[in-house]
């Protein structure tokens, strides 16, 4: 089912001499700029009903119209599927995505996705790009994300990640011991030779920055909460690997599986056992897109990274270490 907006506005007097895509940008603010360019270019936005060129400068006073349809995405399947919605109203949700499941439908995933899930939770994300979905996490990582359900609010969320005002906190296991926290500022891109990763690349890479600090040490490997300033693909999981500390369960990134010496049987099978990276997005702060109320949520970690925490934290006591500390 498609939707039509259609909506007009008088060019105020003190915007007279700027641009039409720049004055309509202004007038119907819900909609980011390169969607109002788009519709510009479509016709669907006219100047006293004509078409006009994006760059033209009005004078004031014009009317400007705007009528648009916006075709569902018909492509991409509603499915009834368990979905955690931890907070919802008119505009957002926040979910709690479990391990295992793919946000965006693609070659090989075409459903049972978390989008096909929105689809059917809330029938509306059918006519916004990507079911509202903004930002996401990789198959393997659990815990928050933001859903945008109306045009408006998925815009402004899209700017607040573009502006670094939406708080994103993580919590990790990492292979290896910390002496302190610190902050990775390193561009990421696409792997030269491995198309499947991303790495640091200096050169050709985009601006990525990554803070960590400590929570606890044990005797071969450090919980960490991470805050994010941008949000690359695979951020963490990269910045992590590069200063020597990958995440526990994290093969594409850690490399092979290696036991640390004299490890307790308990702590070898839970390492054995712990098949995804050793990541969850804790925590999720912004500024509700209509209400601008800041709003914060945080949620406890999975169960395996618990099971995972216990056994480290066991096999530190009983090794006699000292390094078990908390900060």
């Amino acid at each position: 089912m498609a939707e039509r907006i259609v909506k007009e506005a008088q060019v105020p007097f003190d915007l007279g001499g700027n641009r039409f895509d720049q004055i309509a940008t202004e007038l119907f603010s819900d909609y980011s700029r390169s969607r109002i360019q788009s519709w510009i270019k479509e016709g669907a936005l006219t100047v006293d009903g004509k078409l006009t060129k994006p760059k033209e400068k009005l004078f004031g006073g014009e009317l400007v119209s705007l009528d648009i349809v916006i075709e569902a995405q018909e492509e991409h399947e509603a499915q009834e599927m368990a979905l955690d919605v931890v907070y919802e109203d008119d505009d957002i949700m926040i979910i709690n995505k479990p391990a295992g499941l793919v946000v965006h439908p693609a070659v090989g995933n075409r459903d049972g996705t978390l989008m096909n899930a929105i689809l059917h939770h809330a029938p509306e994300t059918a006519h916004l790009p990507r079911a509202g979905i903004v930002h996401r996490l990789d198959k393997e990582t659990t815990g928050l994300m933001v859903v945008a359900k109306t045009l408006a609010a998925q815009t402004d969320l899209v700017m607040q990640l573009q502006e670094r005002s939406m708080g994103r906190e993580y919590e990790a296991v990492s292979i290896g011991v910390m002496t302190g926290g610190g902050v990775v500022d390193q561009p990421i891109g696409r792997h030269p030779h491995n198309r499947q990763k991303q790495a640091v690349e200096p050169v050709n890479g985009k601006e990525a920055v990554t803070h960590y600090r400590l929570v606890e040490r044990f005797k071969n490997h450090t919980h960490i909460r991470l805050k994010l300033e941008t949000g690359r693909t695979h951020q963490i999981r990269v910045h992590m690997a590069f200063i020597q500390y990958p995440l526990v369960g994290d093969p594409q990134y850690g490399g092979r599986l290696k036991m640390p010496k004299a490890c307790s049987p308990e702590l070898q099978d839970e390492l054995r056992h712990f098949r995804r990276q050793a990541l969850h997005a804790k925590k999720l702060e912004l500024a509700h897109p209509i209400t601008r109320k800041w709003m914060e949520w945080e949620i406890d970690l999975p169960d395996d990274m618990k099971k995972l925490l216990d056994a480290l934290r066991k096999d530190t006591v009983e090794s006699g270490s000292n390094d078990s500390e908390y900060f």
